[in-house]
């Protein structure tokens, strides 16, 4: 059986998970497409975005292109994705860096402060995510976030789910993986973080893609499965 007093932290995906990227990144977008009078349904554009997130970081992890961060990749799919649509005359290098811009602010989920404030008073919490770095900073800056530590992928320089992502989290906590839990409200990212050596916790969010797109409900591999931090707190007895 899982054993709480086994656990010494918990590492925290963060877009989707722990904050609402679909609505902070097209809220943003609309304004920034109305202000270049681009008539763009935000977030049509910004699901399609972001659909090309994971084929992204695999070719990074395959070796097929050469390590960039996170701002990098989301800044190459975005010009794809503009002369796509036919508007990328409509939008200058300003705009553009705006718009990779909007994933440095997203809006927290409800439950994330409140409920990483009780585990915060059991464990170390730690944010380890696939945004770069400073993206990871400002982002956990703007939120009040109460994260002990910032550990980006970019620390590792290579990506989630790869098991070298999670194993140098494990390795800057100075803890073997087995006394780590991963949370995560993606399948993928619990996978990868279980074939590191992580316990693993699924927190449901059902609105992570918006309203018209179905995310996963639950992980039948994972120690815990939750709809919320602050359930997860009391699981663990916080």
């Amino acid at each position: 059986m899982f054993d709480p007093d086994a656990i010494e932290a918990i590492t925290f995906d963060i877009f989707g998970t722990t904050v609402d990227w679909y609505t902070g990144v097209s809220r943003q977008a609309e304004t920034i497409f109305r202000a270049a009078g681009v008539d763009l349904e935000a977030g049509g554009f910004v699901s399609e975005w972001r659909a090309r997130y994971l084929p992204a970081l695999e070719r990074v992890r395959d070796g097929e292109r050469k390590w960039a961060y996170l701002d990098t990749l989301h800044r190459e799919s975005l010009d794809e994705l503009l002369d796509r649509h036919g508007v990328g005359a409509a939008l200058d290098d300003t705009a553009r860096n705006r718009l990779v811009r909007t994933w440095h602010r997203l809006p927290a989920w409800p439950d994330a402060t409140p409920g990483l404030k009780r585990l915060r008073t059991r464990y170390t919490v730690a944010a380890l995510s696939n945004g770069g770095f400073a993206l990871m900073t400002r982002l956990i800056k703007s939120e009040n976030l109460p994260f002990d530590c910032v550990l980006s992928a970019e620390l590792a320089r290579t990506y989630k789910p790869g098991s070298q992502a999670y194993l140098t989290a494990a390795e800057l906590l100075d803890l073997p993986p087995d006394r780590i839990l991963m949370v995560a409200a993606h399948r993928w990212d619990l996978s990868g973080a279980r074939s590191a050596g992580f316990h693993t916790a699924y927190v449901e969010r059902p609105y992570e893609q918006g309203p018209d797109h179905a995310t996963d409900r639950t992980d039948p591999a994972a120690d815990f499965n939750v709809n919320s931090f602050p359930a997860l707190a009391a699981a663990l007895g916080c």
